[in-house]
């Protein structure tokens, strides 16, 4: 199975609707992919900054997945961008978290296979290309 595969059907199983899932799918595109906040970088370095670097190392490495908790997630990214992907997505900001404490670690897992964040520019342009697919963009 494909990394697009892999991602939508991972999002797939956290929400039903079509059109929540297509939300959902870009608003994590988003979160990865956002250059403001560094992009997959910026992202892991917001969980090592919030004492979660092992649970974060341990999506990159090649072991098992470390879990996140809801409220971990709602902390690292902050109340107000939950707020903001729950409203464009449509469900409830905790319902937001549960999801990404659900999605993240598999979907940093899978971008980092073996045990190495990649080059930014490179991921933006796959992960860009992948949602232009899939969003039909």
């Amino acid at each position: 199975m494909g990394l697009l595969s892999d991602i939508v059907s991972m999002i797939g199983k956290k929400l039903g609707g079509d059109s929540q899932q297509s939300s959902l799918m870009e608003q994590v595109f988003a979160i990865i992919n956002n250059p403001q906040t560094g992009g997959l970088p910026g992202l892991i370095e917001k969980f090592q900054n919030n004492g979660l670097g092992d649970i974060v190392s341990s999506w990159i490495g090649t072991g098992a997945n470390q879990p996140v908790s809801a409220d971990q997630i709602s902390n690292t990214l902050g109340t107000e961008s939950i707020n903001k992907i729950a409203g464009k997505v449509g469900v409830s900001p905790n319902h937001i978290s549960e999801s990404l404490a659900s999605i993240l670690p598999q979907l940093i897992d899978k971008l980092t296979p073996e045990g190495k964040v990649p080059d930014g520019s490179i991921l933006e342009k796959g992960l860009s290309a992948l949602a232009g697919k899939y969003l039909n963009r």
